[in-house]
């Protein structure tokens, strides 16, 4: 099974890149979207082929994800079942027959940590809610998780360090979740390959020189390793800030 992963940074504007393309290009099982910045009823969207299914944000052209996907879901979970965390379409999970397949854009610590508080609650409900869809299947979850986990995961390291999406507490949330029972793909296969990133600020033809961020994942239960064939980042396409990443696993 082949998943994809891409934050849009606006599904609507993406749309008008040749997204419905690109979908079809990389022929993925499932396809999961980010910061699709839509309401439900704002966009006709066709993927042949694909059942749909979104978490939106209460607050109009904020946030949400969608996730497309050849397989009919058995179940669909929206949110991380927190109140003070699931107004923001932030999570989207479906339950396929042999596992389950969580769609996640996580909060953004903002500019001096201002919302450091409310990242650090929502990792740790989003950490518990993992661990209970794990207990009954083994889980997939992709997205944009906002932190570089290591220093090989950004451009300049040194200047970032301890600033939002590279501070001490957002890189030890993301520990904690792989060490709850899950594998970082892309490292658990390239382990020190440096200068591969998945999104580049519009600012200073920072992409065109690859001064980049690697901040989004696929993580996977630890016992779908033996699994894991690939574990690819597409940075060559364009229509975001951000790149499409993808994972390959065999067939049970």
């Amino acid at each position: 099974m082949k998943f994809v992963s891409w934050n849009v940074n606006g599904l609507r504007a993406v749309c008008n890149k040749g997204f419905a393309d690109i979908v079809s290009e990389m022929d993925a099982d499932c396809f999961c979207v980010q910061e699709t910045k839509l309401q439900e009823g704002q966009i006709d969207l066709q993927l042949p082929g694909y059942h749909s299914y979104w978490s939106y944000a209460q607050k109009k052209g904020y946030s949400g994800v969608a996730i497309f996907s050849r397989h009919e879901a058995l179940s669909v979970i929206h949110g991380i079942g927190s109140d003070e965390h699931d107004s923001e379409g932030r999570c989207v999970a479906i339950e396929l027959p042999e596992l389950y397949l969580v769609n996640v854009y996580a909060p953004n610590a903002q500019a001096a940590l201002q919302r450091i508080d409310f990242r650090m609650a929502w990792e740790d409900r989003f950490r518990d809610f993992l661990r209970r869809l794990d207990e009954k299947k083994p889980v997939v979850v992709c997205g944009d998780f906002n932190v570089a986990r290591l220093d090989i995961d950004l451009k300049h390291p040194d200047e970032y360090r301890g600033t939002t999406g590279f501070s001490d507490q957002e890189r030890g949330k993301i520990e904690e979740l792989l060490a709850a029972g899950f594998i970082d793909t892309y490292r658990y296969l390239h382990p020190t390959e440096e200068k591969v990133y998945t999104w580049w600020s519009y600012m200073a033809r920072s992409r065109q020189r690859n001064d980049g961020w690697r901040i989004d994942y696929f993580l996977i239960s630890q016992r779908l390793a033996p699994r894991l064939e690939a574990a690819d980042v597409y940075r060559y396409t364009m229509g975001s800030d951000h790149c499409p990443i993808s994972i390959t696993l065999a067939e049970a």
